[in-house]
């Protein structure tokens, strides 16, 4: 248990545009189900257009991949959840989250 996770953040997750194993694009359908489980989540999400990401890996070969960043205002708990069934819901090794904001603020009108 993280000591935040009654508290709720801004964080962003990249989210792949390909499949690991042979590089095909994952299709838009396959992304909307996807948006709906962390809608189950989180109660809601941004995404951001697709980046460019380049990184290399533990054995120093250079992996470029089209991303899409995604804004969800949660907890450490949920995002954790969210990480672990984005890995598994894309097939993926490994995705990175970060936080972007320290205080999330939303005010209701009318």
């Amino acid at each position: 248990m993280h000591p935040d996770d009654a508290l709720v953040f801004l964080f962003e997750i990249l989210v792949p545009t390909t499949r690991r194993k042979d590089g095909k694009p994952i299709r838009t359908r396959q992304h909307r189900v996807w948006d709906a489980k962390v809608r189950a989540i989180a109660g809601g999400l941004t995404i951001l257009q697709p980046v460019k990401g380049q990184w290399l890996a533990t054995d120093a070969q250079l992996h470029q991949e089209r991303m899409i960043p995604v804004r969800i205002a949660c907890t450490y708990k949920q995002v954790g959840e969210i990480a672990a069934m984005t890995a598994s819901f894309y097939d993926q090794l490994a995705v990175m989250f970060y936080r972007v904001a320290d205080c999330v603020e939303i005010r209701r009108f009318g």
